[in-house]
């Protein structure tokens, strides 16, 4: 049996051809335009390989699966055997179907969902493999694996490949830790394997997050990229490969850990979905993940109620009238939506105890949680609340009632961290624990929104008593809740948290809301963080605080109007205890809780531009609609008087007109400020001047940031 597909949509085109085997790809990137079967043919043939010298009588044939027994000689896309055996299987095409409708020969097709079925009776196995073109122009891939065999088979990796051109030799990718989320690091793909591997049990504060590879000096506007990301929230690999012939391919797949791809008889391993994204530009390759994710079910609307969380308020200290007092004050802010931290439950009076029991301590809420959240609802206010449901202490009810529920290697806990261990929720007992506590708490109070935490990475994380690697399972076992969860509770929001960033890919964001983009709330480090979490995910869903002077995690000083300045361009809250601002800070912070409320629609549904600057202490960024258009100028640590010349905004409407005006509400002296902000009247200037010509930038002050909003007049 043999298929040809052509694939086009938001001028990106794939062309998927299999000739008896698995698939391979003969062209992802640019829109060529219509392709005829003679086209396809042509192009074909175009693309087969030579024979080199001392390499295999036959051209290399490098599929979506690579094997290696066509010549690859890099990473195979599937690693597994039979006891030893079934390790290189004869694949068979057994079946093509585009949207559910049997296909073969050629067909040419816009979006489309192209399902793969190959048999290797040698191995006993049989590969299923859907590749999707959505309409945002991203394609999404997936592979299965069925053991048909009478005994065993062990998959240790299935990973899906695209193929990148041979100038595509510069590496985007990114690293990080704990309060230093998603920092980026380029280099060069040479000869053999760049491979990222995430091994905490979640996606990772170091994750790759978005493996770019591009032609020399790609940026945010110009440049061919191709880019893959793997949506799984537990172990994962990204990859990008070269061989010694210049073949080239990125991609990703789950990491298994030992015996986790076991397959009895019957048994069938399902990978996660990988993404891959073609653009000209990081910021077009921004945009295309952004229009996925809007078009979720899942996904909110514009109007994201401004909020306040009570963690670095209180910490610990749930004193009832201390919180109601933070109630008070927030709401005659103008805030909407009200989150109770940890420390409300069980013994949980510091991280030592309690977690995993998910029942109100009595001890500090005598009357149950009624008397704050029903205030909070008088108020005006939506109610939320932080859980942890994949976490315990060894102190906790649970604990100790059900030892063998906690994630252990087999005779011996792992490593604590963060003073807590993992509860293994692919026990049924554990889950239905979680479920049925956490169901309770949001059956009796009016809840409407939920911070989900993950405090630490899984460690030596199997299952009592053997101790077999349960990872995989565990993350099964989170989506399985989640989603449980929110059939049950359809008006609850979710966030996912993860000691702040560490669970965002694109599987979590099925499920969730919003994430926290970071514990570092230093309006320095977000300034970088939002920057870069925003080439994935667009601003609504990026939680962003503004937090009392000093920044709790660095102990720098920055002004009230920085931080807001920085916190607005995400779903904007609060992290301050308010009794201690002083009366000059409430006002301030009132003012832009009202200018973000005006601006929201705005801010958290545009299309997002960035402008790299000669200096990388200054960040220039904006947000644009078709009617308005928000951009930002922060300088971080360059002395006060460095010109940095005339700004340029892209992304306008060349042939409309902009009323312009900047904010600055940092006291910046007038002799710092350009003539034309001094103007008594505004600047109406076109879209295309504004491109192409520009404005002067004021002179900055280290730690501060100026705004500039663009009106449509037409």
């Amino acid at each position: 049996m043999e298929s040809r597909i052509s694939l086009r949509s938001a001028g990106v085109a794939l062309l998927l051809v299999a000739d008896g085997g698995l698939p391979r790809v003969v062209h992802w990137g640019s829109d060529p335009g219509a392709v005829s079967e003679a086209d396809f043919a042509a192009l074909e043939i175009g693309d087969r390989w030579m024979v080199a010298n001392n390499s295999p009588d036959e051209g290399l044939a490098l599929g979506i699966i690579p094997e290696g027994r066509f010549g690859w000689t890099n990473t195979p896309g599937l690693v597994g055997s039979r006891d030893g055996l079934g390790w290189s299987p004869d694949w068979r095409l057994g079946s093509v179907s585009i949207d559910g409708e049997p296909t073969s020969g050629f067909r040419a097709v816009g979006t489309g969902r192209v399902e793969y079925r190959a048999v290797a009776p040698d191995a006993g196995l049989t590969m299923a493999l859907t590749v999707e073109l959505l309409p945002t122009g991203l394609v999404r891939v997936r592979a299965s694996l069925t053991n048909d065999g009478a005994d065993g088979y062990t998959v240790a990796e299935l990973g899906v490949r695209f193929p990148v051109p041979s100038e595509a030799r510069e590496i985007l990718d990114f690293a990080g830790r704990w309060g230093s989320e998603r920092m980026p690091q380029r280099g060069r793909l040479g000869v053999g394997t760049h491979r990222r591997e995430g091994r905490h049990g979640r996606t990772g504060a170091d994750s790759a997050y978005v493996l770019s590879v591009g032609v020399d000096g790609f940026d945010y506007r110009d440049g061919e990229i191709w880019a893959a990301h793997t949506a799984w929230s537990g172990n994962h690999v990204h990859i990008a490969e070269r061989d010694y012939r210049g073949a080239q391919v990125i991609g990703g797949g789950e990491l298994l850990l030992p015996g986790e791809g076991e397959l009895a008889n019957g048994e069938t391993y399902v990978g996660p979905w990988v993404y891959f994204n073609y653009s000209v530009g990081l910021d077009r390759q921004a945009e295309r993940f952004h229009e996925h994710l809007r078009g979720l079910p899942v996904h909110p609307d514009a109007e994201r109620p401004v909020t306040i969380n009570v963690w670095e308020a209180v910490y610990f200290d749930q004193d009832k009238d201390r919180l109601l007092d933070l109630a008070e004050r927030a709401a005659a802010l103008g805030v909407e939506r009200y989150v109770l931290d940890d420390g409300w439950f069980g013994a949980r009076r510091d991280d030592t105890a309690g977690l995993g029991d998910w029942v109100v301590s009595r001890d500090i809420w005598p009357d149950g949680l009624h008397p704050l959240v029903d205030r909070v609802k008088e108020l005006g206010m939506e109610f939320g609340l932080w859980f942890e449901p994949e976490m315990v202490n060894e102190d906790s009810d649970v604990a100790r009632a059900h030892p063998e529920w906690i994630m252990q290697p087999g005779g011996r806990l792992p490593i604590e961290s963060r003073r807590q261990q993992v509860l293994n929720l692919s026990v049924p007992g554990a889950y239905r624990h979680v479920l049925d506590q956490m169901s309770a708490m949001l059956d009796e109070y009016a809840i409407d929104y939920v911070k989900w935490d993950h405090n630490r990475d899984l460690i030596d994380a199997g299952t009592a008593p053997e101790g077999r690697p349960a990872v995989s399972a565990q993350t099964h076992a989170f989506y399985r809740l989640l989603d449980e969860l929110r059939e049950r509770f359809p008006h609850v929001e979710f966030e996912s948290c993860a000691s702040g960033g560490s669970r965002i890919d694109l599987e979590v964001m099925e499920r969730a809301e919003r994430v926290w983009v970071s514990d570092n709330i230093d309006p320095e480090e977000r300034q970088r963080m939002l920057w870069w979490t925003g080439q994935l995910l667009p601003a609504e869903v990026m939680g962003s605080h503004i937090a009392s002077g000093r920044s709790h995690t660095t102990a720098r000083w920055h002004d009230l109007n920085f931080r807001a300045a920085t916190a607005v361009f995400g779903h904007l809250g609060i992290e301050w205890d308010l009794a201690e601002a002083t009366a000059e800070e409430i006002e301030q912070l009132g003012w832009w809780i009202a200018w973000y409320k005006r601006n929201r629609t705005t801010l958290l549904t545009g299309r997002l531009v960035r402008v790299a600057m000669a200096d990388p202490e200054v960040f220039f960024k904006g947000i644009v609609t078709q009617e308005k258009a928000i951009f930002s100028l922060s300088m971080l640590k360059v002395s006060t008087g460095v010109s940095l010349g005339r700004l340029r905004f892209p992304g306008l409407e060349p042939e409309a007109r902009y009323k312009v005006k900047a904010i600055d509400r940092q006291q910046t002296p007038d002799a710092l400020r350009t003539p034309w902000q001094l103007n008594p009247e505004p600047l109406i200037v076109s879209g295309a001047q504004l491109g192409s010509v520009g404005l002067r930038a004021p002179l900055m002050q280290p730690s501060s940031a100026v705004l500039f909003e663009f009106e449509r007049l037409d």
